[in-house]
């Protein structure tokens, strides 16, 4: 398979797993406002996160902007990371932990890449 058909793929996976997650936060803002309420994250954020899941997931998806779009969301990954799962003694916290950090690497990657070409 030729490497920009997989870097399509590989990206196109990457920006679902945002911009499904703005779409669920439209649909239906209440469990995720209980869940950033339950960890002192004030909701007035929640249409900024909404923006941002949107907005940079779909510049990843097309490939525009990549170097800030994949950038952005690497920060929020690691954001998200320390500001909701930091209780690390929990398996399942952990877990989310470094998953949200691997993402982080995975779209600086993405970003670093971008920003040579």
């Amino acid at each position: 398979m030729p490497i920009a058909v997989i870097t399509i793929v590989g990206r196109t996976l990457l920006a679902l797993l945002f911009i499904l997650a703005g779409a669920a936060k439209i649909a239906g803002p209440q469990p995720f406002l209980d869940h950033m309420a339950a960890h002192h994250i004030p909701g007035v954020l929640l249409p900024l996160v909404i923006l941002l899941e949107l907005s940079a997931g779909g510049a990843v998806l097309i490939g525009w902007q990549l170097p800030f779009a994949a950038g952005a969301l690497a920060l929020f990954c690691i954001a998200t990371a320390i500001g909701f799962h930091l209780n690390l003694a929990d398996k399942a916290e952990r877990t989310l932990f470094v998953k949200d950090l691997a993402i982080a690497g995975a779209l600086m990657v993405i970003a670093a890449g971008a920003a040579r070409t």
